[in-house]
């Protein structure tokens, strides 16, 4: 059984979770396994709209995932500065597809797996990344290093999405769940 999970924390961006967390249980349709959670460090994580979401486990579900993706927004910048949050993290990227939105790059990066890579980000981010030595590509909307991706404004989740889902399955899975989002004539399928 495959599982993806989905790291949330107070000041989120409501949508880099919820359209990760749509395109993802997508996938459920041609696996019935595949498991997806949102995991944080409390039982719900305000939004930085304002939104309560109730949480499925907590942020440890990350060691043993296939698929880790990191959400951005304000709180990213708290959970950067926080040793025990940061210590709690046993990640592989040998072994798992890790991924981010915007500044959900400033964590892969206080983690170490962005060490000597080039990666991308949300603009407001930019410095703060650099300052991990990341080269930041400013003019690229996503960054992949092998089982890594960064993606940079919260529609580039769409491509990451994308190449997550090939990679932990296949491109005809990829094709399907994102053909199934696309506007009207730009899809081939609907699995629905």
């Amino acid at each position: 059984m495959k599982k993806a999970v989905i790291v949330t924390f107070d000041k989120f961006t409501d949508i880099d979770i919820f359209l990760a967390w749509d395109l993802l249980n997508r996938v459920k349709l041609r696996d019935k396994e595949f498991q997806v959670k949102i995991v944080g460090t409390e039982i719900t994580h305000k939004s930085v709209c304002g939104l309560d979401l109730k949480t499925q486990g907590l942020i440890e579900e990350c060691n043993d995932a296939d698929l880790l993706f990191f959400g951005s927004g304000p709180g990213t910048r708290n959970v950067i500065k926080d040793e025990l949050y940061l210590k709690r993290f046993n990640l592989d990227p040998s072994r798992q597809i890790i991924c981010s939105m915007c500044s959900g790059a400033l964590i892969i990066a206080a983690l170490g797996h962005l060490t000597g890579l080039s990666a991308t980000t949300y603009p407001t981010a930019f410095e703060a990344l650099k300052n991990f030595g990341v080269d930041v590509l400013e003019d690229k909307h996503l960054v992949t290093h092998g089982n890594i991706g960064t993606a940079a404004g919260c529609l580039a989740a769409v491509d990451l999405m994308a190449w997550a889902i090939e990679k932990l399955y296949d491109n005809k899975v990829s094709e399907d769940v994102i053909a199934s989002v696309l506007p009207i004539g730009q899809g081939q399928v609907c699995i629905y």
